[in-house]
């Protein structure tokens, strides 16, 4: 990577640094490189995942069933607070998934007035075939980088991540 390298953030911290030179615009260096990082990663993760027929939300959906281990079941409200949704977009998400059969909902059988989440034989494919492409194209992206550097930035989003988590707090 090139410490030379100048990229349209730059660019913009050259115009503030003109018209205001007494701001501090560091945060604007990181915070608008993560922003566009953001959106140029979710169009790229959007083309992964279409040849699967899914979405990046649907995706975060299979995702998580698959995470969870078999029998790949969680309630609607699980998934809810864990992709941090409300139950109207989970909804619509699952109705979507469900006619597609990539899962199903079934009564919980330890409560009658609940429901569950499953994963199917057709989901469980799709998830780990979306994963993959998915990961490729992340790895693809991070290839600028070594091993090192790459554990370097992980590390350093972590502590912002958990730094901006704990100041909503």
């Amino acid at each position: 990577m090139s410490a030379e390298r100048k990229d349209a953030v730059d660019a913009i911290i050259d115009q503030w640094a003109r018209a205001r030179p007494d701001l501090d615009t560091r945060a604007m260096e990181v915070f608008g490189r993560i922003y566009r990082l953001s959106r140029t990663m979710g169009d790229r993760m959007e083309k992964a995942y279409a040849p699967y027929g899914i979405s990046r939300g649907e995706f975060d959906v299979l995702a998580t069933l698959r995470r969870s281990g078999e029998p790949y079941t969680l309630s609607p409200r699980q998934l809810s607070a864990t992709l941090m949704l409300t139950t109207g977009g989970m909804t619509g998400r699952l109705d979507k998934l469900e006619r597609a059969g990539l899962l199903r909902r079934s009564p919980d059988p330890h409560d009658r007035r609940a429901l569950q989440v499953t994963l199917t034989e057709k989901g469980l494919e799709v998830i780990d075939q979306a994963v993959g492409a998915g990961l490729a194209v992340q790895t693809a992206a991070l290839s600028p980088m070594d091993d090192e550097q790459a554990g370097q930035l992980a590390g350093l989003l972590r502590e912002l991540l958990a730094g901006t988590q704990e100041a909503e707090h």
